[in-house]
């Protein structure tokens, strides 16, 4: 988790796309195929939850700072 905290926010979007892209791939590539490692398809569902929780929380700042600086019309 730690190791997505220090990438960019453009770093982990093109990273999520990369482990979306190697989830479907690991579903749908071995169709047939019963001999799988599952811990795989465990391991990429959890760094998905991951850097989409650092791009959500990354939001969250953001929108807590533009709020915390937008005055107050009394």
């Amino acid at each position: 988790m730690s190791d997505f905290v220090k990438k960019s926010t453009e770093e982990l979007l093109g990273t999520l796309r990369e482990k979306r892209e190697a989830l479907r791939v690991f579903r749908f590539g071995g169709a047939g195929s019963r001999t799988r490692n599952v811990r795989e398809g465990r391991n990429l569902r959890r760094e998905i939850a991951q850097i989409l929780t650092e791009v959500n929380a990354r939001a969250a700042s953001e929108r807590q700072e533009k709020l915390a600086l937008k005055p107050k019309n009394a």
